[in-house]
């Protein structure tokens, strides 16, 4: 028996599944300490039940996912207006270390993946996925690239790509404290702010979204999207190498945010702008995830996890050696390792977990919690995006 679902139904069942993964991320306390996303948790468990029901030989799911694209490009696309280069000067000079470092993560995850792709006898971009894309790109990446990887007759590479986001969320969360842990008994470190702080800059109170000022951010959000998908085609047609639309869109978003920022500071509204992201990543998610087909990475499985193994090994011991004196080898910078492994694995809300779990117990690092929110919410994408390009294209 098969069930064929139409695009507005396949719509309410993202929905659906992403409100019951908010549910279970509230109630079940190892999903709600590993920071494990919603739309993962419900797009996945749909996905458990449908390969189940199709294995069994009961039922068999078509889903209609084309509205997918538009949702990814829109997430994308706010992403790259959040990228204001003011934020560089803010941060300053261990901004600057932070964010050069996690371009250099992104290389090396990637050589990592494709050399041990190589290892186990996969196509190299198979490693790929289990490299920069879906550890310091995380879901929403792997998502993306995965998409673009099929398109292109690499068989199972969202699949990979969702597998390998995944486990390296968990071993994220894992390492982060007891590595930072390591740093501060080993150099007997302190916090050096007030107890009563917490680290966390003091937020002003925020106005309420204001319908004219929503409708500016969609105007903007949609502007970068059709400048970046002519300027992806015209890239392609160009030079013969691929760059999907939503890069293109990404890159353009950077730019008309800098240009903003110079003639009206106040024209971007990061409330707006971060809502949609939110709504449009959750829903992309969700649909990305409960599509899958998770029979086609069952052979895969232990290459998979030896490959995020050696990922997890690398960043500690990056973490440890290199980042920590990087940064100044201070409380600052053990912090920010913290955040650096979280996200370098999984993703941003990783990383603030991380860093709450171990500055909750040692003390606030305001530095800290400047840096790692600007880099690896928004800034890491500027070096991760052409270092995954260029390999793709390297490989294809």
């Amino acid at each position: 028996m098969t069930l064929v679902l139409n695009q507005v139904t396949t719509i309410f069942l993202s929905i659906a599944l992403l409100t019951l993964g908010m549910v279970l991320v509230k109630k079940v306390g190892f999903l709600r300490k590993f920071c494990i996303p919603a739309p993962v948790v419900g797009g996945l468990l749909f996905a458990v039940f449908a390969t189940i029901f199709k294995s069994l030989g009961w039922l068999e799911i078509t889903l209609d996912t084309s509205l997918q694209s538009l949702f990814m490009l829109t997430f994308f696309t706010t992403i790259g207006l959040g990228a204001s280069f003011k934020l560089i000067k803010l941060g300053g000079k261990v901004l600057v270390i932070y964010w050069l470092a996690c371009g250099f993560l992104a290389l090396a995850q990637n050589t990592i993946g494709v050399s041990m792709a190589y290892l186990f006898d996969l196509h190299p971009l198979i490693g790929m996925m289990a490299g920069a894309v879906s550890m310091e790109g995380g879901h929403g990446a792997a998502t993306a690239f995965g998409q673009t990887l099929e398109d292109m007759g690499i068989n199972s590479a969202l699949s990979i790509g969702v597998a390998a986001a995944t486990f390296g969320l968990v071993a994220g969360g894992l390492v982060g404290g007891p590595t930072v842990k390591y740093l501060i008994s080993k150099h007997n470190l302190k916090s050096s702010e007030a107890d009563t702080d917490l680290g966390i800059p003091i937020e002003k109170k925020e106005k309420p979204i204001q319908t004219d000022s929503f409708f500016t951010q969609i105007l903007l959000i949609t502007l970068c999207m059709a400048l970046g998908t002519y300027l992806g085609e015209l890239f392609s047609t160009a030079t013969g190498f691929v760059l999907p639309g939503y890069v293109g869109a990404m890159f353009v978003a950077v730019l008309v945010r800098n240009i903003v920022d110079k003639i009206n500071p106040k024209a971007i509204d990061m409330k707006s702008i971060g809502l949609i992201s939110d709504v449009t990543l959750g829903i992309f998610l969700s649909m990305a995830l409960m599509s899958i087909k998770l029979w086609e990475v069952a052979d895969l499985a232990l290459p998979l996890l030896v490959i995020v193994f050696v990922q997890v090994v690398f960043i500690v011991l990056f973490g440890v050696f290199v980042l920590f004196r990087l940064l100044g080898k201070d409380y600052d910078a053990a912090i920010m390792v913290a955040g650096f492994t979280g996200h370098g694995l999984g993703a941003t809300p990783n990383a603030m977990a991380n860093m709450a779990a171990v500055t909750e117990r040692y003390g606030p690092s305001t530095k800290a919690y400047l840096v790692v929110p600007i880099v690896g919410a928004f800034l890491i994408d500027v070096f991760a995006m052409p270092i995954i390009i260029t390999t793709i294209n390297l490989f294809n």
